[in-house]
Protein backbone atom coordinates (compact mmCIF):
# COMPACT_ATOMS: atom_id res chain seq x y z
CA UNK A 1 0.00 0.00 0.00
CA UNK A 2 1.31 3.41 -0.84
CA UNK A 3 2.16 5.94 1.74
CA UNK A 4 -0.65 8.09 0.21
CA UNK A 5 -2.87 5.82 1.00
CA UNK A 6 -1.86 4.76 4.12
CA UNK A 7 -2.02 8.49 5.51
CA UNK A 8 -5.88 8.61 3.77
CA UNK A 9 -6.94 5.39 5.93
CA UNK A 10 -5.24 7.02 8.63
CA UNK A 11 -7.38 10.47 8.89
CA UNK A 12 -9.87 8.00 8.20
CA UNK A 13 -9.80 6.35 11.33
CA UNK A 14 -9.26 9.14 13.35
CA UNK A 15 -12.05 11.39 12.07
CA UNK A 16 -13.71 9.34 13.67
CA UNK A 17 -13.51 9.65 17.49
CA UNK A 18 -15.93 12.31 19.30
CA UNK A 19 -15.04 14.20 22.14
CA UNK A 20 -18.86 13.23 23.17
CA UNK A 21 -19.03 10.00 22.53
CA UNK A 22 -15.86 9.51 24.21
CA UNK A 23 -17.38 11.41 27.48
CA UNK A 24 -20.02 9.11 27.03
CA UNK A 25 -18.42 5.83 27.48
CA UNK A 26 -15.83 7.14 30.08
CA UNK A 27 -18.85 7.17 32.50
CA UNK A 28 -20.15 4.04 31.51
CA UNK A 29 -16.67 2.75 32.10
CA UNK A 30 -16.42 4.61 35.10
CA UNK A 31 -19.37 3.49 36.80
CA UNK A 32 -18.83 -0.71 35.45
CA UNK A 33 -15.82 0.09 37.31
CA UNK A 34 -16.85 1.48 40.62
CA UNK A 35 -19.06 -1.51 40.51
CA UNK A 36 -16.70 -4.14 40.02
CA UNK A 37 -13.32 -2.49 41.47
CA UNK A 38 -12.37 -1.54 45.28
CA UNK A 39 -10.02 1.40 43.52
CA UNK A 40 -7.89 2.37 40.65
CA UNK A 41 -4.15 3.65 42.08
CA UNK A 42 -1.17 4.90 40.97
CA UNK A 43 1.80 4.64 42.75
CA UNK A 44 3.21 7.59 44.30
CA UNK A 45 6.62 6.11 43.68
CA UNK A 46 6.18 6.10 39.69
CA UNK A 47 3.77 9.42 39.54
CA UNK A 48 2.16 10.27 35.57
CA UNK A 49 4.34 12.23 33.83
CA UNK A 50 3.62 16.06 33.40
CA UNK A 51 0.21 15.68 32.03
CA UNK A 52 0.83 18.32 28.98
CA UNK A 53 4.40 16.59 27.75
CA UNK A 54 3.94 16.77 24.13
CA UNK A 55 3.55 14.43 21.11
CA UNK A 56 3.33 11.46 24.50
CA UNK A 57 3.46 7.25 23.93
CA UNK A 58 2.35 5.52 26.77
CA UNK A 59 3.10 1.62 26.74
CA UNK A 60 1.67 -0.86 28.71
CA UNK A 61 1.97 -4.35 29.46
CA UNK A 62 -1.58 -6.43 28.75
CA UNK A 63 -2.82 -8.48 31.64
CA UNK A 64 -6.48 -8.36 31.21
CA UNK A 65 -9.19 -7.35 29.20
CA UNK A 66 -10.03 -4.51 31.69
CA UNK A 67 -6.93 -2.80 30.46
CA UNK A 68 -9.10 -1.26 27.77
CA UNK A 69 -11.18 0.60 30.71
CA UNK A 70 -7.97 1.41 32.27
CA UNK A 71 -7.14 3.44 29.12
CA UNK A 72 -10.04 5.48 29.00
CA UNK A 73 -10.12 6.46 32.78
CA UNK A 74 -6.31 7.03 32.45
CA UNK A 75 -7.22 9.34 29.84
CA UNK A 76 -10.45 10.93 31.11
CA UNK A 77 -8.42 12.01 34.76
CA UNK A 78 -4.57 12.27 34.34
CA UNK A 79 -4.59 13.37 30.65
CA UNK A 80 -8.03 14.93 30.28
CA UNK A 81 -8.68 17.30 27.40
CA UNK A 82 -5.94 15.36 25.34
CA UNK A 83 -7.70 13.27 22.34
CA UNK A 84 -6.22 9.61 22.94
CA UNK A 85 -5.82 6.80 20.50
CA UNK A 86 -5.65 3.00 21.04
CA UNK A 87 -4.54 1.02 18.49
CA UNK A 88 -6.32 -2.31 18.66
CA UNK A 89 -6.85 -5.99 16.95
CA UNK A 90 -9.25 -5.00 13.50
CA UNK A 91 -11.32 -8.03 14.30
CA UNK A 92 -12.28 -6.45 17.66
CA UNK A 93 -12.86 -3.36 16.30
CA UNK A 94 -15.84 -4.84 13.64
CA UNK A 95 -16.97 -6.38 16.85
CA UNK A 96 -17.18 -3.11 18.75
CA UNK A 97 -17.53 -0.69 15.51
CA UNK A 98 -18.16 2.14 18.85
CA UNK A 99 -14.59 2.01 20.42
CA UNK A 100 -13.39 3.63 16.62
CA UNK A 101 -15.61 6.72 18.11
CA UNK A 102 -13.83 6.33 21.46
CA UNK A 103 -10.95 6.90 19.70
CA UNK A 104 -9.50 2.92 18.92
CA UNK A 105 -8.02 2.29 15.32
CA UNK A 106 -8.25 -0.99 13.93
CA UNK A 107 -4.64 -3.03 12.94
CA UNK A 108 -4.32 -5.92 11.20
CA UNK A 109 -2.52 -8.27 12.97
CA UNK A 110 -2.38 -10.76 10.27
CA UNK A 111 -1.34 -8.39 7.25
CA UNK A 112 1.70 -7.65 6.55
CA UNK A 113 0.52 -4.23 5.79
CA UNK A 114 -0.81 -3.59 9.72
CA UNK A 115 2.36 -3.06 10.73
CA UNK A 116 2.77 -0.01 8.10
CA UNK A 117 -1.05 1.13 8.54
CA UNK A 118 0.13 1.29 12.40
CA UNK A 119 2.81 3.92 12.08
CA UNK A 120 0.52 5.90 9.42
CA UNK A 121 -1.90 6.17 11.46
CA UNK A 122 0.61 6.18 14.62
CA UNK A 123 2.24 9.46 13.18
CA UNK A 124 -1.15 11.03 11.98
CA UNK A 125 -1.81 11.28 15.86
CA UNK A 126 1.56 12.42 16.83
CA UNK A 127 1.52 15.26 14.54
CA UNK A 128 -0.43 17.09 17.01
CA UNK A 129 1.57 18.18 19.94
CA UNK A 130 -1.35 16.99 22.49
CA UNK A 131 -1.30 13.73 20.44
CA UNK A 132 -1.68 10.90 22.89
CA UNK A 133 -1.20 7.38 21.78
CA UNK A 134 -1.50 3.98 24.42
CA UNK A 135 -0.61 0.69 23.01
CA UNK A 136 -0.38 -2.82 25.08
CA UNK A 137 2.95 -2.91 23.61
CA UNK A 138 3.05 -7.18 23.90
CA UNK A 139 0.40 -7.07 21.27
CA UNK A 140 -1.36 -9.78 23.35
CA UNK A 141 -2.77 -11.08 26.68
CA UNK A 142 0.43 -12.19 29.16
CA UNK A 143 0.75 -12.70 32.79
CA UNK A 144 2.24 -9.88 34.77
CA UNK A 145 5.26 -12.51 35.94
CA UNK A 146 5.93 -13.48 32.26
CA UNK A 147 9.76 -12.64 31.74
CA UNK A 148 11.18 -11.30 29.94
CA UNK A 149 8.98 -8.65 28.52
CA UNK A 150 8.56 -9.23 24.43
CA UNK A 151 7.12 -6.24 22.49
CA UNK A 152 5.95 -5.72 19.20
CA UNK A 153 8.67 -4.44 16.98
CA UNK A 154 5.74 -1.21 15.87
CA UNK A 155 6.94 0.37 18.90
CA UNK A 156 10.95 0.64 17.95
CA UNK A 157 9.85 1.48 14.51
CA UNK A 158 7.86 4.42 15.33
CA UNK A 159 10.57 6.07 17.76
CA UNK A 160 12.73 6.22 14.48
CA UNK A 161 9.81 8.22 12.49
CA UNK A 162 8.81 10.63 15.76
CA UNK A 163 11.80 11.84 16.81
CA UNK A 164 10.33 14.52 19.05
CA UNK A 165 7.83 12.00 20.74
CA UNK A 166 8.27 10.56 24.21
CA UNK A 167 7.77 7.39 25.15
CA UNK A 168 6.67 6.27 28.92
CA UNK A 169 6.70 3.06 30.23
CA UNK A 170 2.79 1.92 31.90
CA UNK A 171 2.25 -0.93 34.35
CA UNK A 172 -0.87 -2.37 35.15
CA UNK A 173 -1.77 -5.15 37.60
CA UNK A 174 -4.85 -6.30 39.41
CA UNK A 175 -4.60 -7.54 43.06
CA UNK A 176 -6.85 -8.74 45.83
CA UNK A 177 -5.89 -6.99 49.26
CA UNK A 178 -8.47 -6.69 52.20
CA UNK A 179 -11.56 -6.10 50.08
CA UNK A 180 -13.64 -8.34 48.25
CA UNK A 181 -13.17 -6.53 45.15
CA UNK A 182 -9.95 -5.79 43.59
CA UNK A 183 -7.33 -2.99 43.33
CA UNK A 184 -6.46 -1.82 40.14
CA UNK A 185 -2.85 -1.11 40.16
CA UNK A 186 -0.75 1.22 37.64
CA UNK A 187 2.93 2.94 37.64
CA UNK A 188 4.28 5.01 35.28
CA UNK A 189 8.01 4.47 34.68
CA UNK A 190 11.36 6.78 33.60
CA UNK A 191 9.84 8.74 30.48
CA UNK A 192 12.38 7.94 27.49
CA UNK A 193 13.02 10.65 24.63
CA UNK A 194 12.87 9.41 21.17
CA UNK A 195 16.27 10.85 20.75
CA UNK A 196 17.82 8.86 23.82
CA UNK A 197 17.10 6.19 21.68
CA UNK A 198 17.84 7.08 17.98
CA UNK A 199 21.30 5.71 17.29
CA UNK A 200 19.69 1.95 18.40
CA UNK A 201 19.14 -0.22 15.99
CA UNK A 202 15.21 -1.72 16.00
CA UNK A 203 16.05 -4.86 17.67
CA UNK A 204 18.61 -2.71 20.33
CA UNK A 205 15.27 0.05 20.84
CA UNK A 206 12.84 -2.65 21.52
CA UNK A 207 14.78 -4.44 24.13
CA UNK A 208 15.82 -0.86 25.81
CA UNK A 209 11.73 -0.24 25.61
CA UNK A 210 11.17 -3.16 26.67
CA UNK A 211 13.67 -3.36 29.63
CA UNK A 212 12.15 -0.05 30.66
CA UNK A 213 8.76 -1.54 31.01
CA UNK A 214 10.17 -4.56 32.46
CA UNK A 215 11.29 -2.78 35.53
CA UNK A 216 8.35 -0.92 36.42
CA UNK A 217 6.58 -4.07 36.25
CA UNK A 218 8.88 -5.22 38.99
CA UNK A 219 8.83 -2.33 40.88
CA UNK A 220 4.87 -2.20 40.99
CA UNK A 221 4.89 -5.99 41.81
CA UNK A 222 6.87 -4.96 44.55
CA UNK A 223 4.62 -2.21 46.06
CA UNK A 224 1.78 -4.98 45.12
CA UNK A 225 2.84 -7.66 47.52
CA UNK A 226 3.60 -4.83 50.40
CA UNK A 227 0.03 -4.14 50.16
CA UNK A 228 -0.02 -0.60 51.33
CA UNK A 229 -2.70 1.53 50.03
CA UNK A 230 -0.71 4.79 51.18
CA UNK A 231 1.74 4.20 48.54
CA UNK A 232 -0.67 5.16 46.01
CA UNK A 233 -2.54 7.87 45.00
CA UNK A 234 -6.44 7.10 44.05
CA UNK A 235 -8.19 8.10 41.06
CA UNK A 236 -11.10 5.85 41.39
CA UNK A 237 -13.09 4.93 44.22
CA UNK A 238 -15.13 1.79 43.95
CA UNK A 239 -16.99 -0.20 46.01
CA UNK A 240 -15.84 -1.49 49.39
CA UNK A 241 -17.69 -4.15 51.56
CA UNK A 242 -19.05 -7.46 51.57
CA UNK A 243 -22.70 -6.05 50.85
CA UNK A 244 -26.57 -7.85 51.62
CA UNK A 245 -27.29 -8.97 54.25
CA UNK A 246 -24.17 -9.23 56.61
CA UNK A 247 -22.94 -5.60 56.01
CA UNK A 248 -26.77 -4.44 57.13
CA UNK A 249 -25.95 -6.60 60.45
CA UNK A 250 -22.09 -5.03 60.51
CA UNK A 251 -24.55 -1.38 60.37
CA UNK A 252 -27.29 -2.38 62.99
CA UNK A 253 -24.64 -3.46 65.38
CA UNK A 254 -22.32 -0.39 64.78
CA UNK A 255 -25.68 1.62 65.33
CA UNK A 256 -26.48 -0.38 68.76
CA UNK A 257 -22.98 0.21 69.85
CA UNK A 258 -22.92 4.26 69.24
CA UNK A 259 -20.15 3.18 67.11
CA UNK A 260 -19.35 4.70 63.42
CA UNK A 261 -19.49 2.22 60.86
CA UNK A 262 -17.44 1.79 57.80
CA UNK A 263 -18.21 -1.20 55.06
CA UNK A 264 -14.76 -1.17 54.29
CA UNK A 265 -13.20 -5.31 55.23
CA UNK A 266 -9.90 -3.63 56.63
CA UNK A 267 -12.02 -1.29 59.23
CA UNK A 268 -14.02 -3.88 60.70
CA UNK A 269 -13.35 -4.51 64.32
Amino acid sequence: MRRQDLDAQAERALTQRSAWMFGFFAGVFRQAFKRDFHAMRVSRSGPAPDPVTPRLVLYANHPSWWDAVAFVLLADTVFAGRPGYVPIDARMLRRYGFMARIGAFGVDLESPTGGAAFLATARKILDKPDGLLLVTAQGRFADVRERPIQLRPGLAHLVQQRPDATFVPLALDYVFWDERQSELLIRFGRPLSSASLSDLSVLERSAALGRALEGTMDALTAEAIARDPDAFRTLVSGRVGVGGVYDLWRRARALLRGERFSPAHGDAP
